[in-house]
């Protein structure tokens, strides 16, 4: 898995979990239209936490991106 380390805007709820918004990714603002999926896994040797969105970017395409909770930083994935 490729991972390109990238800025998040997002919304933070009432669980204080961030839902991006919008990302910024080699100097273009990709805005969420919509979130398609979403999911968490946990590494059982490393005790990582990734959360996972697919969402619909308001280029038209889709999109995949996790945070890792460890580091609070964001990921774009293919």
């Amino acid at each position: 898995m490729s991972e390109e380390k990238i800025h998040v805007m997002a919304y933070s709820g009432y669980r204080g979990e961030e839902t991006p918004r919008a990302i910024l990714r080699r100097y273009e603002k990709i805005e969420v239209i919509e979130i398609i999926s979403q999911w968490k896994e946990e590494g059982v040797e490393e005790r990582d936490r990734k959360r996972f969105f697919i969402f619909k970017g308001n280029d038209g395409l889709v999109h995949k991106i996790f945070c890792d909770e460890k580091t609070a930083e964001w990921y774009y994935t293919k």
